[in-house]
């Protein structure tokens, strides 16, 4: 039998720790939503290219001649749809609003820096005159661009969400643990999960009212109004997959941490958590995707400030344009949803690795 020279298995070894780099990245891939490089790297190392050129497009090709169909379809029906507005516009127009938003941020922007030069200039001549009490700093309070109204929109949502979160996953947990506690919640859920964030809103925005009396505090009223919005109609999703999470932990692993005699705040982050993790960030996903929804829908009741306030203006402003722009929001808006969810996503793959390989 002819033994196998060096070089081969050298060979055979750096291809076998080259896979080994593409099955470790292939987990981030799937995070960042570019699985489709996998497949490519695999083939440039020459694992079977024909079936990896087809496994791309699968993942790559497929995707792009949807999306191609889509637009195509879009753009030859939509001028023949007339409304109050105009033609429905197509993907040109749509695209030549995302310049114009730009634009428009630039433009508010210049007024921004000349405002302040302005008022350092004039603040520079009192100080030389001597009259120090003519010398005021004032906040520049201009109209909010396309790209505040994204940042205040992020911004609630997340603030929402943590809020929903930190009430969430506690009573989850006790729910989980404690057959008494379910009993207690269960029908606190079934009752107030169904309910519209249009329904929440109203109440929300006269107990803020009463309650949050301050002018000068850390937060706009019109910011909490939405943000508790969010965390009252987003909370739902964490709190049963915790709960269920936490009931389904082996029942094995419960008996051991009894004849462990761990106490409460052990048995809790030893042996639940790590063994609920899982289905607490499927709820901790569902919950951020539904706050992202509600949160839309609450700033255009409400007219705070936000997306939703952005879409509702040009729907009211009936100019040329707006369709267009309200049609950017839209895809803004999903965009948006698609990065927050691979964000948790990510989170999930850092914390339950090796449940998502």
């Amino acid at each position: 039998m002819t033994a196998i020279e060096p070089s081969t298995l050298d060979i055979e070894a750096r291809r076998a720790r080259r896979f080994a780099r593409i099955n470790r990245a292939d987990a981030w891939f799937q995070v960042l939503g570019l699985a489709w490089l996998t497949p490519a790297l695999r083939a440039l190392a020459g694992d079977n290219p024909r079936a990896q050129i087809g496994e791309i497009w699968r993942l790559l090709g497929v995707p792009l001649l949807a999306i191609a169909l889509f637009l195509s379809l879009w753009a030859t029906f939509a001028p023949k749809v007339q409304t109050s507005l105009g033609a429905v516009p197509g993907p040109v127009e749509v695209v030549a609003q995302v310049g114009s938003l730009h634009a428009d941020y630039l433009r508010e922007k210049d007024r921004e820096v000349a405002f302040y030069e302005r008022q350092d200039a004039r603040n520079a001549a009192a100080l030389s005159e001597g009259n120090t009490e003519a010398v005021r700093n004032r906040v520049y309070t201009g109209k909010p661009t396309y790209y505040d109204q994204i940042l205040t929109s992020i911004l609630t949502v997340f603030f929402g969400f943590f809020i929903a979160s930190i009430v969430a996953i506690p009573l989850g947990i006790a729910a989980g643990l404690s057959a008494t506690a379910n009993a207690a919640l269960n029908p606190l859920i079934q009752i107030f999960k169904p309910v519209s964030p249009l329904a929440w809103l109203p109440i929300v925005t006269m107990i803020v009212s009463a309650v949050y009396t301050t002018n000068d505090g850390w937060f706009e009223k019109s910011f909490l109004v939405s943000a508790i919005t969010v965390t009252l109609c987003s909370l739902w999703p964490t709190l049963i997959n915790t709960a269920l999470g936490v009931a389904s932990i082996d029942k094995d692993l419960v008996s051991v941490s009894r004849v462990l005699k761990m106490n409460t705040y052990t048995k809790i982050t030893k042996l639940v958590l790590p063994s609920a993790l899982p289905l607490i960030f499927t709820g901790l996903r569902l919950s951020l995707g539904v706050g992202w929804m509600v949160l839309i829908a609450a700033e255009m009741l409400a007219q705070n400030p936000g997306l939703g306030k952005f879409v509702w203006d040009e729907f009211q402003n009936g100019s040329s344009q707006s369709l267009a722009r309200i049609m950017v929001a839209v895809f803004t808006i999903g965009i948006i949803g698609f990065l927050l969810d691979r964000v948790m996503f990510a989170l999930q793959s850092m914390f339950t690795f090796s449940n998502n390989r």
